[in-house]
């Protein structure tokens, strides 16, 4: 069983999609798509399934006041985003199961805790536009 932690921004930022034009916007979509994921068994980056149990998105910045879906769990970032995603990763690698952290970004990959997993935008991208297993 696996948490999969978001750092929504990275994500939002990964496609060229016009994300820039409203924020709040895309990264309201993007926290629509992810409540899918919970329940759901995906291929994982490494190839072996991935049973994912629950779902954890840091927002940030103009984003932070978006409406949080039913189902996921929004973590609304009062400063940096790094150091959220830093502090509730080192939450989350406490608990039963797994820990998968999808970001981009290096600097945040070196201050996460042992243990945890770690796979970059693309991966979550993928499983969104898969269809269901």
């Amino acid at each position: 069983m696996t948490v999969v932690l978001v750092d929504v921004a990275n994500v939002v930022g990964s496609r060229p999609d016009g994300w820039w034009r409203d924020r709040a916007g895309a990264t309201a979509r993007l926290l629509h798509q992810l409540t899918a994921l919970p329940g759901r068994e995906l291929p994982g980056p490494d190839g072996a399934p991935v049973p994912v149990t629950a779902l954890v998105a840091v927002v940030e910045g103009q984003a932070q006041d978006v409406d949080a879906p039913a189902g996921l769990r929004v973590v609304r970032a009062p400063g940096s985003g790094d150091d959220a995603l830093a502090a509730t990763a080192a939450d989350l690698i406490d608990g039963d199961d797994d820990l998968l952290v999808v970001t981009a970004d290096r600097g945040l990959r070196d201050r996460l805790p042992a243990g945890a997993a770690v796979t970059g935008p693309g991966w979550l991208l993928q499983a969104l536009d898969a269809p269901p297993r």
